[in-house]
């Protein structure tokens, strides 16, 4: 990216700063018929067991279920937080480089209140994650190299967009969070145009078995997030007998209800940089159902 360029989004984001205390409606309560979460988007619509579900139990499963997406999002933000510190101490302090990621770490600690604040708001209580995504977490950002941390941080901020798209465009959902997803969506905008000069860079270089690692990243990326949506622990908040048995059927129908609303536009990325091969399709397939 040019430095002009690069001069223009920093006085963008000085002159026009999206902040939630003022951009987000929080005084707005929830209406009676407001969802949390587009219904084609939880993990039961589509079982026969939906359709025995009382109006306010799908729209608790919902709610819970868009608080695992806001705590993910965060999840996602601090992982890029930490990419974007390790690449740029590598830079001159005085360069444009510098100062616009200095502003882009700003924002993106502004997310991740605003995430916080939206669940908090849904009176929600995010389920933490497993051992093993902790394990995965701190294994990501302690030892792998500043490239692998950028792929990886990519992939969750794919899938975390996909949402926030869903729902930001859908008028049964609550304001607040509609505004929450709307104002995210403005400021990755401006994001975006570093983070696709980057990933070109980090392409241009790879030969044929770091791509192939790039792939796995992200494909295990993906895998992983996905776990942090459907839990056991929801189906019991909701009052729904034998949760085990739930679970089991929500994670097979979640997995395909997945493949085909979000994995679309994640496949078209993968496959621009040459991220599909011998060697990473049948992983994609067997662990996401992808048609690649």
């Amino acid at each position: 990216m040019q430095a002009e360029e690069i001069e223009r989004l920093i006085r963008i984001s000085k002159e026009r700063p999206l902040l939630p205390e003022t951009y987000v409606p929080w005084q707005e309560q929830p209406k009676a018929n407001d969802l949390y979460l587009p219904e084609k988007l939880t993990s039961l619509e589509g079982t026969p067991l939906y359709h025995t579900l009382t109006p306010q139990q799908k729209t608790d499963l919902g709610r819970h279920e868009a608080v695992q997406v806001l705590y993910s999002y965060g999840w996602g933000e601090a992982l890029f937080c930490v990419f974007m510190t390790r690449y740029l101490l590598q830079l001159p302090p005085d360069g444009p480089e510098h100062r616009f990621l200095i502003r882009e770490i700003i924002e993106e600690y502004r997310h991740q209140e605003m995430f916080s604040q939206a669940i908090i708001q849904l009176n929600g209580e995010a389920l933490p994650p497993t051992k093993m995504h902790q394990f995965i977490g701190k294994f990501s950002t302690n030892y792998l190299p500043a490239d692998f941390l950028f792929m990886g941080s990519l992939a969750v901020e794919l899938i975390t967009d996909m949402y926030g798209n869903y729902s930001r465009r859908a008028p049964e959902i609550y304001v607040v969070l509609r505004k929450v997803f709307e104002l995210h969506n403005i400021e990755e905008g401006r994001h975006i145009h570093f983070t696709k000069g980057l990933l070109q860079t980090y392409t241009a270089k790879a030969g044929y078995i770091r791509k192939t690692l790039y792939s796995f990243v992200i494909l295990m990326n993906i895998y992983f997030v996905r776990t942090m949506y459907v839990r056991k622990e929801i189906y019991e908040r909701i009052g729904i007998n034998n949760a085990d048995a739930v679970f089991k059927e929500a994670t097979r129908n979640y997995r395909s209800k997945f493949t085909q609303n979000c994995l679309g536009h994640i496949i078209e990325f993968v496959d621009s940089w040459g991220g599909f091969n011998l060697l990473t399709r049948w992983a994609w397939r067997w662990l996401l159902h992808a048609k690649v």
